[in-house]
């Protein structure tokens, strides 16, 4: 049986800040989905179990061949397809022996796998990538031509051509068209083994039997789908709200008995001190002792009370979620009714002819199925050269210089910006303190693509046209809902590719576009 064991992990990152500390987990059979915010270590795990990292302390136990499906597959833009497939060195050796230079290593090394290139393009069929490889020789094509969720499609392909026993998927949803997210549901759902996901998907979420949640470096299991561990933690906070109420009132009024109590106390010591004022002085003594020991028990068994109504507070306070969340003010820039925004007439190198003429504030979603332009579409715009300021807001992710550090990145795009202004900045986006020094190659996917928004935000000029290709990929809840509020916000103009449907509804589309083979249509809402 296929099996999945942590024991005793522990990892921190070359700066001493801890990731995990003695985590034990047991994955169950099935699928299990791994959920947390942003930044707290899902991807890190994955890589983890996967062997990309070493633990500090402890061991992963891998029953079984394991298969792992990283985020970051599409920054991989020079790979060729075969070589993502992870047959790469079976081809070749294929090649050498159906030319005739094989040699018996060549025989061994080839073993059963006569087939592997028959397999793999039959297995790109299957989620619906047949157009990337139809035959074998497309198979030397590179990521780079690809859009990104055919790569990721291809990262799946890849996965499932080891048919591994344990599969581990971080984000596998990204780019997906919503044909390609049911061809990914059906696998995952047919699969045999463990899954492991990192999602955000709702829907894929929704599929798994167990929700892992990673939170303050440690693993917590809950029984049933998302929605189900939505209502367990909801039902949870609702306690823990009602414990801090309970304990926040027993701190009132522990402090008011102390209080009482001091004004007793005192009351007391001053007709006390008028009784002594008549007694001899030993008697005065005595009943002075006695009076202050009386005293000190009072006030001592109020103070207790206190004490110990305030650590309960403590510890339920502890027990809320306390999460932090990006906070998103967009630029104050606005695009009057009537204003030229671009002008479009060209031929896509995906062969459609568009031409769009865009005026005023609009809201236009460029749908469609994947690989069919729509990132292509995008940088035609750009390359158009738009009649106000923009940003643009890639798909990859590929905007940084990757050996600086992320101020220094955030700095370029705003050169006249303060060191506070550019911190302050970050810090919105929750890179606080010496987050804000990493190299942007040690960034997660997540914080990639808060770290984009950032330097968007920040740039000089402040845009007016917004071009946003998959803005919602690797954003939890909490953040996504304040980006669809900024945008809500936004007096600008928006151009964004996405296949969130409820997304695009929440931001107020104006004017919806599909792009197919044949050019751009206008089409109803969705």
């Amino acid at each position: 049986m296929p099996s999945l064991v942590l024991s005793d992990l522990s990892f921190c990152w070359p700066d001493g800040e801890s990731a995990f500390d003695g985590v034990d987990a047991v994955f169950p059979p099935g699928r299990t989905g791994l959920v947390g915010r942003n930044g707290a270590g899902k991807s890190t795990l994955l890589r983890l179990i996967a062997g990309r990292l070493s633990p500090d302390r402890g061991s992963i136990t891998i029953g079984g061949d394991l298969a792992y499906l990283r985020q970051d597959l599409t920054l991989d833009s020079t790979r060729a397809v075969d070589a993502v497939l992870g047959i790469d060195a079976q081809r070749k050796t294929l090649h050498r022996i159906e030319s005739g230079d094989g040699t018996d290593d060549d025989y061994t090394a080839v073993g059963n796998a006569w087939d592997v290139e028959e397999r793999a393009v039959a297995t790109l069929d299957r989620l619906g990538l047949a157009h990337i490889a139809p035959n074998p020789e497309a198979l030397d094509r590179t990521v780079g031509t690809l859009s990104g969720g055919e790569t990721m499609l291809l990262g799946l392909t890849a996965a499932l051509l080891a048919e591994p026993d344990v599969l581990l998927l971080d984000e596998p949803t990204n780019n997906l068209d919503l044909h390609a997210k049911q061809r990914l549901y059906a696998a995952v759902d047919q699969f045999p083994g463990i899954v492991v996901v990192v999602s955000h998907d709702r829907d894929l979420l929704d599929r798994m039997g167990t929700i892992a949640e990673l939170r303050d470096g440690e693993l917590r299991f809950f029984g049933g789908d998302f929605t189900h561990y939505q209502e367990i933690v909801e039902t949870e906070q609702e306690a823990a709200r009602a414990a801090v109420r309970d304990a926040r009132a027993d701190v009132r009024r522990q402090g008011r008995e102390l209080i009482e109590a001091q004004t007793k106390i005192d009351r007391r010591q001053r007709y006390g001190r008028k009784m002594e004022s008549s007694l001899p002085p030993i008697l005065a003594g005595e009943r002075k002792r006695q009076a202050q020991v009386s005293a000190g028990k009072l006030r001592g068994n109020h103070q207790d009370k206190l004490d110990d109504a305030r650590r309960t507070l403590t510890e339920a306070q502890d027990a809320l979620r306390e999460d932090k969340e990006i906070r998103i003010d967009l630029p104050d820039s606005v695009v009057h009714p009537g204003q030229r925004v671009f002008d479009l007439d060209t031929e896509l190198p995906t062969g459609q002819h568009v031409t769009l003429n865009v005026t005023g504030p609009e809201r236009i979603a460029v749908v469609g199925r994947n690989g069919v332009g729509k990132t292509t579409l995008l940088r035609a715009v750009t390359g158009a050269g738009p009649a106000v300021p923009w940003r643009v807001l890639p798909q990859r992710l590929d905007v940084f210089d990757e050996a600086r550090t992320l101020a220094q990145n955030v700095a370029d795009a705003a050169p006249h910006a303060t060191d506070e202004q550019i911190r302050g900045r970050l810090a919105r986006f929750l890179f606080r303190g010496r987050d804000a020094d990493v190299p942007a190659s040690t960034l997660s996917g997540g914080e990639r693509l808060r770290a984009a928004l950032a330097t968007i935000l920040l740039a000089e000029p402040p845009p007016r046209l917004l071009l946003l290709d998959e803005p919602t990929n690797n954003l939890d809840l909490p953040s996504l809902r304040h980006l669809t509020e900024a945008l809500t916000q936004f007096r600008g103009a928006v151009l964004v590719v996405s296949h969130d449907l409820p997304f695009l509804r929440e931001i107020g589309i104006t004017w919806w576009l599909e792009l197919s083979e044949s050019g751009v249509s206008e089409v109803d809402p969705l």
